[in-house]
């Protein structure tokens, strides 16, 4: 069991999974406008990719070594790190490519440390905005100009533990995101406590983790167009507000960030095994690891909703970038390009239903942060499970795919991150008033932002 939940930990972290190191060899550095992205690619060419590789990951590997049979490429598989890449752009050991957090790209964009890729996506024939979901470009987008090639999009929607809600007689319909008075009255039913220690959630709507997804569903904003953080937006206290409700009615803050610390989450007692939730709020990939339990859970899902009761979800995900001074940034495109194309997706989801051929567990799919490939995989792959609430789920996170929203691509997006989950956690705690809250985390990012735009 250890080995199977090590497996499915890997399988649940598949989106995490490239990165860059070192220079390379043949095409000539430059910033974009300057290489010959037309040319053959050959040469030697270094990643920092690809950490932990699981079949998903190798399976676009192997595709992209068999088209750049005359590239030499050198694989460094540890984690990205924003300080080590900014020192190691510093002292001249400049990466090929590198894989990060989209919310990074900007930053860097703005500061020049990396190149725009318009031309290397013109020269192999890629549209962005009609191969991948156009807020997922979004993400990457900056000053007018394209800087990263997007993989990975997996939306968040609402799993629901239906031996739950109907012990409490709580419906499906009353999960409702966009009615609070329903939603709090579900919770109200379903929530345990023992001494004023919760027991069990009636919603775990992972109130730090999942904060852009509160704040922009609730009306609010987290940048302007140009990528300034806003932060302090009037628009953004609903969200929080929302936060504090559904907390508030269960113990508060502190006691269910306590309780939901405890959950076995990648494990054989998780919070759906052990009915410990009667919702929470999860990635696509989640079910992945619910899957060897699908005979001690009973699942359905339902979408998050924004405030005006439409599906939502938010675009996070991974990107490859090309440091500026790369040595083989030809070969940088095509490989980026040959990872992400429909045929290494096409690979990708064989290597998939293959493992799951083998280990007997269920196909979720694949969500790749383009529509073609995600809908070519899920009809071939993703088929019925003999159980219909695991299915229904499956279901759900597709039919959120199309609702998408960008974070906001700006030079400060990590910080304004970082500083959204700082202000909420404040708030929820009531160290600070909501708008004192965001106050601070807006001048803090706004010196972020002005670091990066400086130069």
């Amino acid at each position: 069991m250890r080995k199977r939940m090590i497996g499915i930990a890997a399988l649940a972290a598949s989106a995490v999974l490239l990165a860059g190191c070192g220079g390379g060899g043949n095409g000539g550095g430059g910033t974009g406008g300057d290489v010959d992205f037309d040319a053959e690619p050959t040469g030697s060419l270094t990643a920092w990719g690809f950490e932990n590789a699981d079949d998903v990951g190798q399976a676009r590997l192997d595709y992209a070594e068999e088209q750049l049979s005359d590239v030499d490429v050198e694989l460094d598989a540890t984690a990205f790190d924003a300080q080590k890449f900014t020192t190691r752009i510093a002292s001249g050991d400049v990466p090929d490519v590198v894989q990060m957090d989209r919310r990074y790209v900007t930053q860097y964009a703005a500061q020049d440390l990396i190149i725009p890729l318009d031309a290397c996506f013109e020269a192999h024939d890629v549209t962005p905005d009609d191969y991948w979901y156009p807020f997922v470009v979004d993400d990457v987008r900056y000053d007018d100009e394209v800087w990263a090639v997007p993989q990975f999009y997996q939306p968040p929607a609402i799993i629901l533990n239906k031996r739950v809600m109907d012990e409490a007689g709580v419906t499906a319909e009353e999960i409702d995101t966009s009615n609070p008075d329903a939603l709090l009255g579900a919770i109200g039913k379903m929530y345990q406590e023992s001494g004023g220690v919760p027991t069990r959630l009636g919603l775990d709507p992972v109130s730090t983790g999942q904060a852009p997804l509160w704040i922009l569903g609730m009306g609010g904003q987290l940048t302007d167009e140009d990528g300034t953080p806003t932060l302090d937006d009037p628009s953004n206290i609903a969200g929080i507000d929302m936060l504090t409700q559904i907390n508030d009615a269960q113990g508060g803050y502190a006691s269910v960030k306590s309780f939901t610390d405890s959950f076995d989450t990648f494990g054989e007692n998780n919070q759906f095994v052990a009915d410990q939730v009667g919702a929470q709020v999860n990635a696509q990939w989640y079910p992945n690891v619910l899957s060897p339990y699908v005979d001690q859970i009973q699942i359905e899902a339902v979408p998050f909703k924004d405030s005006e009761g439409n599906p939502f979800s938010v675009a996070g995900g991974q990107a490859f970038v090309i440091p500026a001074g790369a040595e083989n940034p030809t070969a940088a495109c095509a490989w980026m390009i040959a990872l992400t194309n429909e045929e290494a997706w096409a690979a990708a989801g064989a290597a998939r239903a293959a493992t799951r051929e083998e280990d007997g567990g269920i196909n979720t799919g694949l969500f790749t942060g383009a529509p073609g490939p995600d809908r070519s995989i899920r009809d071939e792959y993703v088929v019925e499970s003999g159980n219909a609430g695991f299915d229904q789920t499956i279901s759900t996170y597709y039919d959120v795919l199309d609702y998408g929203r960008s974070f906001g691509s700006s030079p400060a997006g990590q910080d304004i991150q970082n500083e959204l989950n700082n202000a909420v956690t404040a708030a929820l705690l009531g160290d600070k008033t909501p708008e004192e809250a965001l106050a601070d985390a807006q001048a803090a990012a706004m010196r972020a932002y002005e670091n990066a735009t400086a130069g």
